[in-house]
């Protein structure tokens, strides 16, 4: 692996299996959404509000990203500027949005 690059898995709720990406490839967390569009099929990144949301339009279920960091804790992707993320992020899940909020 070359030591430019930041490679990290990305796990989806529900899904049997993990993708990899490399973090170095993106300069921007609307560029990772766009990213999890390409990886997984299933999505499509839509502007809610002013707000990128990663969907589900089959079923209609709202996908929340969230990483672990160096320190083991669960956070939200978005919460720390991108370059203090790309150097923590230690792993990606992307949540369903009703499972975060119970």
């Amino acid at each position: 692996m070359k030591s430019d690059c930041r490679y990290v898995k990305v796990a989806v709720d529900g899904a049997p299996y993990l993708r990899k990406l490399d973090l170095k490839l993106y300069t921007s967390y609307q560029q990772l959404l766009f990213a999890f569009e390409d990886l997984f099929s299933c999505f499509t990144v839509r502007n809610v509000l002013n707000e990128m949301k990663l969907m589900d339009p089959d079923n209609g279920i709202e996908y929340v990203p969230t990483y672990e960091d160096k320190d083991g804790d669960w956070m939200l992707v978005g919460d720390v500027p991108w370059n203090m993320f790309v150097e923590s992020c230690k792993r990606i899940r992307l949540m369903k949005n009703s499972e975060l909020l119970s």
